[in-house]
């Protein structure tokens, strides 16, 4: 353990004792997909009944009319924001009928790819470039890929927790937005070192329903459970291996997250950049829509990654350009997986324990990723996603071999200090609580979520449909049983009507034919904003 690391935090617990900074800031993003009573995908329209999903700021889509995505706002205890999230679900089920949340992120039972039904979110321009976004993503991956769900987890630092640390670095002289930025990514390339924890700890896909392949190519890793379950044994998070999200054109675009510059430039890039496989695919056929481009991206959110540097953007900025005005804002980590068991797929206590991660992210020295690394970068992440469970298995740190508990422990061991830390702002000590209810899990893999889950297929017999089908009701008939805070119903009822007016508005406002409006977003895209001023490149 690092003396600097243990001073660190041994003098940043005393000022958080003096109420010198506050607690950090979390948002929620969770998908679920809407399921008929027998486990099988939706073919229905999002529900008029929850709001326009294109201007509502809680209730929406992701990739298809089935996938409701749900955003809390921006909390200082997590707690607000699960219980929000709850809320949330509690809401939607009053609307849905006999559809059921799925509460796994491997999908429901499918039936080929025109199953996902792409999302429309209307007329307008705004709108009609969200569709063809989706549709572009069905020519380059297929659309089901994107029917997998998950949870994103949106944390920010406190302000006064900035300046003290850049006071502690004897970093006067760098400009405050340049120091967070800078420090974010630090945070960023230690996450993406040691994500591997992550995965083993919450991933909860170790199954899936064979209607997700249905060519019928089955990897050799998938083993068959009964009729229509395939499994891998020993795997954390399906989701997060090569059969969940993917892309390897994107590989080549080498971001390691050692600078903001380099960040930047390289989706930049890639945004501008075309790429032969989809300029065959055609941007358009006849005067039907395609894909927004033939590049290596389409738009910036097409990156794939467990971890984002985020800022809130103005209307008229890309993410990129709104991070390179004004620094990094907050981080998103995009590497959970909805738990089954878990009415919401998260709570309260895996949050707190992902806070700690983080802030031991921050604190504990996190040089530079060479570029010989940064090709390495992925492979722990990979085994312990393929095999994280697997007694044998042993991953690589600094050229030496290590065991999920052997390693895992010692980073709990520092964790557990930045826990000490952020208990210092709170009643009791939930942090260290969290963190010492998972430490068992190292030892044994069979309580993780994704243990739990093939232990019980194998238990019972059932079919990943029927248990997951099982569960969502159980999680249904406890949501459709409590009730919300009149006030709350009564916000989520306006924002039902409010956004369906901004919608019209949106539309009725729109003077610019589509082809105009995309040359126009495109045009903005590729300019550079104020670059910070000490972010160099790699």
């Amino acid at each position: 353990m690092s003396e600097n690391y243990t001073a660190t935090v041994t003098r940043l617990t005393e000022l958080a004792a003096q109420g010198r900074f506050g607690r950090l800031r979390r948002g929620l993003e969770k998908e679920g997909l809407r399921v008929d009573g027998a486990g099988r995908i939706a073919a229905t329209p999002h529900p008029y009944a929850l709001g326009s999903k294109l201007t509502h700021p809680h209730i929406t889509t992701d990739y298809s009319e089935a996938l409701l995505e749900y955003i809390t706002p921006v909390y200082c205890r997590p707690g607000d924001a699960v219980d929000f999230l709850a809320d949330l679900h509690r809401f939607s089920y009053r609307h849905l009928g006999e559809e059921l949340i799925w509460p796994a992120s491997m999908p429901a039972r499918l039936d080929g790819n025109d199953s996902v039904i792409i999302a429309d979110y209307g007329s307008s321009n705004v709108g009609t470039m969200k569709h063809v976004y989706r549709k572009g993503l069905d020519v380059r991956y297929g659309r089901i890929m994107q029917a997998i769900a998950g949870i994103h987890y949106n944390v920010s630092l406190p302000d006064e927790l900035w300046t003290l640390l850049r006071e502690r670095d004897g970093a006067h002289d760098v400009d405050l937005d340049d120091y967070r930025s800078s420090r974010y990514f630090g945070l960023i390339r230690n996450f993406r070192r040691h994500s591997w924890l992550l995965l083993y700890l919450f991933g909860a896909s170790p199954a899936l329903d064979r209607s997700f392949l249905p060519d019928g190519n089955i990897p050799d890793k998938l083993h068959a459970h009964g009729r229509d379950t395939l499994v891998s044994p020993y795997a954390t998070s399906l989701r997060m291996s090569d059969l969940g999200y993917q892309n390897k054109v994107q590989a080549q675009l080498k971001i390691c997250f050692n600078s903001l510059a380099n960040y930047v430039g390289t989706l930049r890039h890639a945004i501008q950049t075309p790429w032969p496989a989809y300029e065959a695919l055609g941007v358009r056929s006849g005067s039907d829509w395609q894909q927004l481009n033939a590049n290596i991206l389409q738009i910036e959110n097409e990156y794939y990654s467990d971890i984002r540097p985020k800022r809130v953007t103005r209307h008229d900025e890309t993410p990129s350009q709104a991070l390179e005005a004004r620094g990094v804002e907050y981080i998103e980590v995009r590497c959970l997986d909805l738990d089954p068991f878990l009415p919401l797929g998260i709570d309260e206590a895996r949050l707190r324990f992902i806070d700690a991660f983080l802030v031991w992210c921050l604190l504990a020295e996190s040089p530079w990723i060479p570029d010989e690394e940064c090709d390495r970068l992925d492979d722990n992440r990979r085994l312990v996603v393929e095999r994280g469970r697997d007694p044998e298995l042993r991953l690589v740190q600094n050229g030496a071999q290590r065991s999920v508990a052997d390693w895992g422990g010692e980073i709990f061991a520092e964790i557990s200090q930045a826990a000490e830390l952020l208990d210092a702002l709170e009643e009791g000590t939930p942090h260290a609580d969290a963190v010492a209810s998972l430490a068992p899990w190292l030892e044994d893999p069979s309580l993780t979520p994704s243990g739990r889950l093939l232990a019980r297929l194998e238990s019972t017999g059932e079919e990943f449909i029927e248990a997951i089908l099982a569960l969502a009701g159980g999680h249904a008939e406890r949501f459709r049983r409590e009730p919300i805070g009149p006030a709350r119903a009564a916000n989520f009822e306006q924002l039902v009507g409010t956004s369906h007016q901004q919608q019209r508005d949106i539309e009725d406002a729109d003077a610019l034919h589509f082809d105009a409006f995309l040359d126009d977003y495109f045009a903005s895209a590729r300019e550079p904003r104020v670059a910070m001023a000490s972010q160099g490149g790699r």
